[in-house]
């Protein structure tokens, strides 16, 4: 099973290429662009990497959501693109699973924060059972304070949005917060593509015609136009 898969849910813009449990490249980017001024070079320069063409591939991966609007507009689109022209399937996954599924080791709770902006983060909550990476809340968006205030056991916080509120973090939570390391806030495409092998073995595919973002939240130009 050969996978390309596409992160471009934050600010970080991440392709790999992955055959069952090797990684064969990847490419990972935190430009100040935007992603569709290098997606399709990076694209082109990780499937050179691997050895691999296209037409070798069994499927396309991507993160679906939640993130930022135009990121996710580019990457999704730029997949169903390569899905439509080669006829493989699509699978996406969760930009809050892939960040929690990048703290495996850790054996509580773990709260993946992604910035939102205005103020507020997507998150939601997984815990590790038997090595099996579980979901105990739905995606959410709210405060930063409003999406901890109710913790009160320890907890794994990862992503962005970790980062930015780490202080408020700190002082809600205290010896119960936990924070990952530098290197595993940015969403790593190679655990897309690990996140979706199952589901590709399983025919458990995205209709690619249908496939568009989960985001949440309505736009900035749509709740600057309307109010919240």
């Amino acid at each position: 099973m050969k996978i390309l898969a596409v992160d471009t849910a934050t600010r970080s813009c991440s392709i790999a290429v992955v055959e069952e449990r090797s990684l064969l490249a990847e490419m990972t980017t935190a430009r100040k662009q935007t992603h569709s001024k290098h997606l399709m070079e990076m694209i082109n320069r990780v499937m050179e990497l691997s050895g691999l063409t296209l037409s070798e591939l069994d499927g396309f991966a991507v993160t679906r959501g939640p993130g930022t609007f135009t990121g996710l507009r580019i990457g999704i689109s730029s997949v169903k693109g390569l899905a439509t022209a080669s006829g493989k399937p699509v699978v996406g996954i969760s930009s809050l699973e892939s960040l929690a599924a990048q703290a495996s080791f850790f054996p509580y709770l773990i709260c993946p924060l992604i910035d939102a902006r205005r103020g507020e983060v997507y998150f939601s909550r997984y815990r590790f059972q038997h090595g099996q990476l579980k979901n105990e809340t739905d995606e959410q968006v709210f405060s930063p304070e409003k999406a901890v205030f109710d913790l009160n056991e320890a907890c794994l916080f990862i992503g962005d949005g970790a980062l930015l509120y780490q202080t408020m973090i700190l002082n809600k939570m205290g010896k119960f917060a936990f924070f990952a390391s530098s290197f595993q806030n940015i969403i790593r495409a190679s655990t897309v593509a690990y996140l979706s092998m199952n589901r590709f073995k399983n025919g458990d595919t995205d209709d690619v015609a249908q496939f568009v973002p989960q985001y949440i939240r309505r736009s900035d130009a749509e709740l600057n136009l309307t109010g919240p």
